[in-house]
């Protein structure tokens, strides 16, 4: 009888269910078996070593409790723009010598191309240095303070650099009173946050600080502060993503400021440029993004027990993450190459490696953790509408709730995948989903395309480390 059962059951079509090594799959398929590969991986890796912390169930905190206290006070956060001043004026501990820049901490003999073409061009802007050879002599010398925008209340995309004259967005949490700072986005192509130095790139900044700047206070301070998280949610739903595609945001600010910019007793020559300028620079909101979301997640920091991920930066050398329960230290890998699309008569043999701060939107639950809402998205950094959605839809496995105001229409409105777990990335195995622009590898020629990146799993593997040693009993 059991012989009998077992020939019907080898006449019957072979259905198989694949986990693990998809060549199995593919070798399956091509002799026509129906085959259903499952995205499985062995915890933390298959790294006994991970897995023997993982499983360090008895804490000497409630790790649970913890993350719970500090998804609630991102969710709680209100960050509201409310001035635009200086650096030198507003960002703690600014000095007239020193260069705040993207990621983790770096010296000037570390720095990528373009992180030292923006250096360069600091430099220069602040009339420190007449030209590249003086101001790389002065950026080796020792006589030039480099500290992260991190350490001061701060984000800049790609290089991220910022100096004591340049203008900046000064956000405040509203609900605890941190705040966070930000310069004035310069629109994309050949510019200082790529690493470009020329005439012309100098030329735009004094522009910024002397015409754009001044006339945007002047509207701000007519208009009164802005609520950036009902920005930020309103441009989600219309297909935004908060940070590589950033036109609805651009739009609604404009339309929050235009008619408080057409009553200023300015020239209307200046005026007309100023709005052209945002209007021809999709990327204009990132810049009030990024603080929006540092003024956030900074609220969720030094939580004691929290294992939530509160900084994720790079700097174009090294990728840096902050763990809420270990204060401020950092771990970091090297920064990795971005996988995307270049502009005309650029390829990847061009590309310097990951760079910016502005992964901090995907820390707060934007950028790669939203792309569902922006599908279009995938026209700038490659993929298709269909991979949008599994970013994130995968973000919800590491991370700790959803948010209640920035959801996702094609989703059925479900909230962003908010608050990133350490613990759950490390025992998953899977990582934040980053979206980012690609910067030229050498300095002073700018940006080159934009596409999708991992970051470095050696980062997330020796925070976990350092957490359980300090918590794990």
């Amino acid at each position: 009888m059991e012989v009998n059962k077992i020939n019907e059951l080898f006449k019957q079509d072979l259905h198989v269910i694949n986990m693990g090594l998809e060549s199995f799959a593919e070798n399956l398929k091509e002799e026509d078996v129906k085959v259903l590969q499952m995205n499985w991986k062995p915890p933390a890796g298959g790294s006994k070593k991970l897995i023997s912390l993982l499983r360090r169930h008895i804490m000497k905190v409630d790790m649970g409790k913890a993350n719970q206290e500090a998804a609630s006070r991102i969710l709680k956060g209100r960050p509201t723009l409310v001035d635009i001043s200086t650096a030198g004026e507003v960002i703690p501990g600014m000095k007239k010598n020193m260069l705040l820049h993207a990621g983790p901490p770096l010296r000037w003999e570390r720095m990528c191309g373009p992180m030292r073409g923006a250096v360069i061009g600091g430099l220069i802007l602040e009339g420190l240095a007449a030209g590249r050879e003086e101001a790389e002599r002065l950026a080796a010398s020792g006589d030039i303070v480099f500290e992260p925008c991190h350490h001061h209340e701060s984000v800049g995309p790609m290089a991220g650099v910022i100096t004591y004259s340049m203008p900046v967005w000064v956000l405040e949490n509203r609900t605890f009173g941190n705040r966070a700072y930000c310069t004035l986005n310069e629109g994309l192509g050949k510019v200082l946050r790529y690493g470009a130095f020329s005439d012309e790139v100098i030329a735009r900044l004094n522009w910024i600080a002397e015409i754009l700047a001044p006339i945007l206070r002047k509207a701000l301070q007519r208009h009164g502060e802005i609520d950036m998280k009902n920005l930020i949610s309103q441009a989600l739903q219309m297909g935004d993503e908060g940070h590589n595609r950033n036109r609805a945001g651009t739009s609604l600010f404009i339309r929050e400021l235009a008619p408080h910019l057409v009553m200023l007793d300015e020239d209307r020559e200046k005026i007309s440029k100023v709005l052209s300028f945002m209007h021809s620079n999709d990327h204009f909101f990132l810049n009030l993004s990024m603080p929006s979301c540092k003024c956030t997640v900074d609220a969720a920091a030094n939580i004691e027990g929290s294992s939530v991920i509160v900084t994720m930066t790079r700097n174009g050398t090294d990728f840096g993450i902050r763990i809420s329960g270990l204060g401020d230290r950092w771990f970091t890998a090297p920064a990795a190459m971005v996988d995307g699309l270049y502009l005309p008569g650029f390829s990847s043999e061009d590309a310097a490696p990951d760079i910016g701060d502005s992964v901090i939107t995907e820390t707060a639950g934007i950028g790669g953790f939203a792309m569902a809402s922006a599908p279009a998205i995938v026209k700038f950094v490659g993929g298709t509408p269909r991979d949008a959605i599994n970013f994130t839809q995968a973000m919800y496995e590491i991370s700790v709730t959803e948010n209640d105001i920035y959801q996702i229409p094609s989703l059925d409105f479900r909230g962003t995948p908010t608050t990133i777990d350490l613990v759950k990335v490390v025992e998953l195995g899977i990582l934040p989903a980053i979206n980012t622009g690609i910067a030229h590898k050498e300095p002073g020629i700018g940006m080159v395309g934009a596409g999708l990146v991992k970051p470095p799993e050696k980062c997330f593997h020796d925070a976990l480390e350092a957490f359980m040693e300090k918590y794990g009993d």
